[in-house]
């Protein structure tokens, strides 16, 4: 065990012990560098010893969840070999867990299961939509986090592995009895989707039922059997999830997401108001498909009503009067035809965007809408069956996280889809921009990592080079108006945080004055003069553009 008080790695003070579980420990730390406390879990090596699991494939696993951002997820920052011990660095997350909330309170309110599952569903929804998708294999209100702000943060990851296509079956038996579905015990096939979907099941179970699937009577009966006033509605998903044979599961956690924001409609109250409405519009109905069913019949037919109904919600969207009318209308036409991408662009364009501010919410409604499917695959794989929309939507996406995620960017988030445009099939100097930008957006990972350790991991001098690159051209013609002074914004604001690092790497200050006379030069021949400047936004962002010059030539004097 790690010792109170000791330094780990030249920077982590062990302030106390927080947690202890079946192979580890883990403690709060403190980097005093960074003057900021982190959790640390110390894996010990000999408590492996008896486990299925090597060191080598925990190392990969977690070298595997490095890489992944969501709201719901710690961030890994640093694996340490120290000893005997494999010490796993990530955030510390504040607050209890589930269990200790049922465990101390006893059942908990349907709304709250309900709530938390909701959240649930999102980030196993994110991990299932890894490439290859990543199983959590362990979920349990013991391995959630509830925050003081009502907040989840799926914690714990020991157990999660990748999906492997070609296998067969598992070759560990992973998981925590009474949660785990009965394929994670050998002989039943492979760990996929569907088995976190069966735990997730379980953990509900628990928490709104009180009763520990892992204690005696080690099974689930319906939760109305303990209490009569819960929801038909919440019985009948937690029926569906936990059911022994994956295939009369839910396939993907889209479908349960989509069953938890409508239980109610499943309770048979609702069902029966419903009831004498669906009689009505049936008889409607019935001489409505007479009258389509010839027109149908033709495959080639459908598909041309299909584009035209598409093409004619992509125009009633910009004729609606209020953005949440237009939001709707934009989402309704994804789902018409997903593998199109100009509803998404115009959804990330006219209405995340349109206060530039590119919010949390809207970023897990845009997660929510890729991992809907139609028939077996999700929105995100038809839409990536489009190779130049999904580049194209990649690359909105990505520059809207890069510039514009709750007004600061999330620049880990923006290298993935960036990266993802770059290898696909935008023009050259679109392709051009999200490799840059998808680099530089690394530099800030890094930078970011610099922060949380102490030791700066990034070249300045490719950093500035990166940056000059991705303000050539003309990218209001390419891009627009607005993406052209965002860009030219950024590159002015680094010249004013980071004059000092380019000096030292030799970025002259001429170099700097340069290239801020060069974003002039651009403003004034690819934007002043045009219909662009009319716009009251691109006259903000000018404004702002020339603050953000003025700030970086006064730091510029002032080190000279």
């Amino acid at each position: 065990m790690l010792e109170i008080g000791s330094v780990i790695d030249g920077k982590y003070k062990i302030l106390n012990k927080i947690g202890q579980g079946g192979m580890s420990v883990v403690y709060l730390a403190m980097n005093e560098r960074a003057n900021k406390q982190w959790a640390i879990k110390e894996i010990r090596k000999d408590s492996m010893a008896n486990s299925e699991i090597t060191m080598q494939s925990l190392r990969n696993e977690i070298e595997m969840l490095k890489n992944l951002s969501h709201p719901n997820l710690p961030s890994i920052v640093d694996i340490i070999d120290y000893d005997d011990a494999l010490l796993i660095v990530m955030d510390y997350v504040e607050g209890n867990t589930l269990s200790k909330a049922v465990n101390e309170y006893g059942p908990q309110s349907q709304e709250f299961v309900i709530e938390w599952a909701k959240q649930l569903c999102n980030v196993l929804g994110y991990l299932h939509s890894q490439n290859p998708p990543i199983i959590y294999r362990d979920l349990k209100p013991g391995n959630i986090m509830l925050k003081p702000d009502g907040t989840i943060v799926l914690i714990d990851f020991g157990t999660a592995r990748q999906y492997k296509e070609e296998n067969v079956e598992d070759t560990t038996c992973l998981g925590t009895r009474g949660y785990a579905a009965p394929e994670q015990f050998g002989g039943h096939g492979q760990t996929d989707a569907r088995t976190d979907i069966y735990c997730l099941g379980s953990t509900m179970y628990h928490l709104v039922t009180g009763k520990n699937p892992s204690e005696p009577p080690y099974e689930m009966y319906p939760i109305r059997y303990w209490n009569g006033a819960l929801s038909k509605g919440l019985e009948q998903i937690i029926l569906k999830c936990t059911q022994l044979d994956p295939a009369k599961r839910y396939q993907n956690c889209a479908q349960v997401l989509y069953d938890l924001e409508h239980y109610y409609e499943l309770d048979q109250s609702y069902r029966n108001k419903e009831k004498s409405k669906l009689i009505a519009f049936s008889a409607a109905m019935v001489l409505s498909i007479g009258c389509f069913v010839g027109a149908f019949a033709s495959h080639s037919y459908a598909k041309s009503f299909q584009s035209q109904s598409y093409e004619s919600m992509l125009e009633e969207a910009s004729r609606v009067e209020t953005t949440e009318d237009m939001k709707t209308t934009y989402i309704n036409t994804i789902t018409v035809d997903p593998s199109k991408p100009d509803a998404y662009v115009d959804l990330i364009d006219k209405i995340y965007l349109s206060d530039d501010n590119f919010t949390a919410d809207e970023a897990l409604e845009i997660r929510e809408i890729l991992i809907r499917t139609q028939g077996k695959a999700t929105y995100e794989q038809l839409l990536s069956q489009n190779a130049g929309g999904y580049s194209l939507f990649a690359y909105r996406l990505g520059l809207a996280y890069f510039y514009n995620y709750e007004g600061e960017g999330n620049k880990q988030q923006a290298a993935y889809w960036l990266n993802k445009a770059a290898s696909g099939e935008l023009d050259e100097s679109r392709t051009a921009r999200a490799k840059r930008l998808g680099a530089i957006a690394e530099y800030y990972v890094n930078l970011g990592s610099m922060d949380k350790t102490g030791d700066s991991q990034v070249d300045y001098n490719e950093y500035w080079n990166d940056l000059k690159a991705v303000c050539n051209g003309d990218i209001a013609k390419e891009d627009n108006a607005n993406t052209a002074l965002v860009i030219y914004k950024e590159m002015a604001s680094q010249i004013c945080v980071n004059f000092q690092n380019f000096a030292k790497s030799g970025v002259t200050y001429s170099d700097m004055e340069l290239q801020l006379l060069n974003i002039e030069q651009h403003v004034k021949s690819d934007i002043k003069g045009t219909d662009a400047e009319s716009s009251d936004r691109v006259k903000e962002l000018e404004q702002e553009l020339t603050t953000n010059i003025e700030k970086a030539r006064q730091a510029i004097k002032l080190a000279e």
